[in-house]
């Protein structure tokens, strides 16, 4: 089935709609503003050298789409037969890829305060690859980091952190910029590129939860708000609270509302840049291109 665009909410209601797919008798799910269509497995073609989790290629309309194998990645059993597996064919990052999975089970509309923060010992050593958990009928979901996944398999694709090299000489400031990124590696990454641009007041939270908090104890401190907190930047998916909300909510108060927000997400595409001009970003970039976020912060805070 293809993804219907219209399904996707309205912005900054911290709801989400979930695809929720089975790997090994295990319940996991992706965000439906991921999705462009989701199918039955299609034989693929192998590519010589490739990484171990990579099943192959195929073109399913006009465009060659590389193939994850989603449970040799997460270390479950395989299916009996491809032929029972499902493929979601996924765009983020500017990336479409489609995972093999053995079964979709359905779409589930929910609010992000209901998904909790995953221990980071899930999974073992892939620290970090269930962003959120949500207990539905009586199972629990895993939300997975599908940046974190394709980042791992091809490195590549995630942020790269020399390009700060090539904005040349930079000073250094001071400036407090408070960042929402749940990913543990990406708000990890996030930190070691703006502290290399020069940035060496960072505030990091893990959703929006926390970053409004702490925006709002500013509030109440009755302090200058860009001695505390001269930029925001914030991921789109996160926990407890998403980066649509959070922002909706920066941008309808009337201390806060002056806080230039950049929405730094892997969900940017033309629909989500309508949402984030409705709710009032600043601006918004798609992950991973960290040199132009450096370059907006560089506007937004002079």
């Amino acid at each position: 089935m293809e993804n219907n665009k219209g399904i996707l909410l309205e912005s900054g209601t911290n709801e989400l709609e979930i695809v929720e797919f089975t790997i090994g008798g295990n319940n996991f799910g992706i965000n439906v503003a991921k999705v462009k269509e989701i199918m039955p497995y299609e034989t693929v073609t192998k590519v010589p050298n490739s990484h171990p989790c990579i099943k192959g290629i195929f073109k399913p309309r006009d465009t060659i789409i590389t193939v994850v194998d989603l449970p040799k990645y997460l270390s479950m059993s395989e299916s009996d037969s491809n032929k029972k597996n499902m493929l979601i064919i996924a765009n983020f990052n500017k990336l479409n890829i489609a995972f093999q999975v053995h079964g979709v089970e359905g779409i589930h509309r929910i609010s992000w305060a209901q998904i909790e923060k995953p221990d980071q010992t899930i999974f073992g050593a892939k620290e970090g690859l269930a962003t959120g958990i949500v207990k539905l009928d009586k199972k629990l979901i895993m939300i997975l980091d599908f940046e974190k996944i394709v980042s791992d398999i091809s490195p590549q694709t995630g942020i790269q952190i020399s390009e700060i090299d090539k904005l040349g000489p930079r000073g250094r400031s001071n400036k407090p910029i408070l960042i929402a990124e749940d990913s543990h590696m990406l708000a990890k990454m996030l930190e070691e590129s703006l502290t290399k641009a020069g940035y060496s007041n960072l505030t990091i939270t893990s959703n929006g939860q926390e970053a409004w908090n702490i925006l709002e104890s500013i509030k109440l401190s009755g302090a200058e708000l860009e001695e505390k907190a001269a930029c925001l930047i914030t991921d789109i998916e996160m926990p407890q609270m998403d980066g649509h909300h959070l922002t909706k909510l920066v941008k309808e108060d009337g201390y806060l509302k002056r806080l230039p927000v950049i929405i730094f997400s892997s969900l940017i595409n033309d629909d989500m840049q309508k949402k984030g001009r409705s709710i009032g970003a600043d601006a918004q970039i798609t992950k991973p291109e960290i040199g132009n976020l450096v370059n907006l912060v560089d506007k937004l805070i002079l």
